[in-house]
């Protein structure tokens, strides 16, 4: 005999509230506290709480959805225009409109909930376990785009091959003949940079060479941080001969730092960044990177969205394993990086 499903008085009794309230979180309703409302999302966690398949989209009677959900940090760089600009495109070819949610706090939920949204795309953006489960009790799929931590095993995502890029760019390095090289990343936190990181020393190591703690800089995706973290090494008796970061941003604080201190890319300093975004293109010289496939990353999870649309849609109940995509990174070399100097 299957398990009995749980109610929302399950949850009410989990979250120590009344079932119209658990039914208010569910609805977006904003007169709620934010302790509250924590507590009833953590106990549709707890619980397992769902809505019953198929019954919001049903009510909206419509063979695709009219409007999904796009939620961001921010909209001002070029990662998030060109995942915007895939998304974008598959949207329309669909015949679905796109909503933008910045997602500056934790209200980004309860806005998504208010509008009743059929989906949503997650871009850069760390839901926690809770804020998933609200989400999914109350029948908004969700899909990932480059997700900040490990997802739940139920809650697909679309990323790159991260681990694959940070090899490629190591093995690069060492194939111009570099052995003093160093690495800036963002520091712990995301799951994207850690593949990064670890990709890139699995290269050095095959080489038979290694990433001190000493040439790693911390620079939180920051230019400036980048360019004062790596200028103490770049003025040092035996300072690193290449860079490799994990994100052009940062990579473009190595030129700053390389400008300030007299050095000359690739002449006598190699950088290799990570994304091929325009700014990489249009460098000087032209930054060697690890080629991101964004756009198609967005199209990717739509379709995935849309799909798990139709089948809640349809009242479905189809077995459907975890959804975890990568798409290839390529690497591209471009005037930013050559041989080392000799002596």
């Amino acid at each position: 005999m299957s398990p009995q499903r749980p109610t929302l008085e399950v949850v009410a009794r989990a979250a120590g509230t009344s079932v119209p309230t658990v039914s208010k979180v569910l609805r977006g309703g904003t007169d709620v506290s934010a302790a509250t409302r924590r507590s009833v999302l953590e106990a549709v966690a707890a619980t397992g709480y769902r809505q019953r398949a198929g019954d919001a989209s049903r009510a909206r009677g419509r063979a695709v959805p009219e409007l999904v959900d796009l939620v961001l940090t921010a909209v001002d760089n070029a990662w998030a225009t060109r995942a915007l600009s895939g998304i974008e495109q598959t949207a329309t070819d669909a015949g679905t409109g796109v909503v933008l949610t910045i997602a500056r706090d934790d209200d980004w939920v309860t806005r998504l909930l208010r509008r009743r949204s059929e989906g949503a795309v997650i871009v850069g953006v760390g839901p926690s376990t809770a804020q998933l489960a609200g989400l999914a009790a109350a029948g908004v799929p969700v899909v990932l785009v480059d997700p900040v931590v490990r997802p739940p095993d139920d809650v697909p995502s679309v990323g790159s091959t991260n681990w694959e890029g940070g090899r490629s760019a190591g093995e690069h390095l060492a194939a111009l003949g570099h052995t003093r090289i160093g690495m800036v990343d963002a520091g712990p936190g995301t799951l994207y940079n850690a593949a990064r990181v670890d990709g890139f020393r699995s290269a050095l190591a095959a080489a038979g060479l290694d990433l001190p703690p000493s040439r790693l800089v911390h620079a939180g995706w920051s230019r400036t941080e980048a360019r004062d973290g790596v200028l103490p090494l770049l003025r040092a008796p035996d300072r690193p001969t290449a860079f490799f970061a994990s994100s052009e941003g940062m990579a473009f604080g190595v030129y700053d730092a390389a400008t300030e201190t007299g050095l000359r890319i690739p002449q006598d300093l190699s950088v290799v960044g990570f994304d091929d975004l325009p700014d990489a293109q249009w460098a000087s010289p032209p930054m060697t990177t690890v080629q991101q496939p964004t756009a198609e990353m967005g199209s990717v999870a739509l379709r995935i969205l849309l799909d798990l649309v139709e089948d809640a849609r349809t009242g479905l109940a189809r077995p459907r394993r975890t959804t975890r995509i990568e798409l290839a990174t390529h690497f591209v070399v471009r005037g930013s990086t050559a041989a080392p100097p000799s002596g």
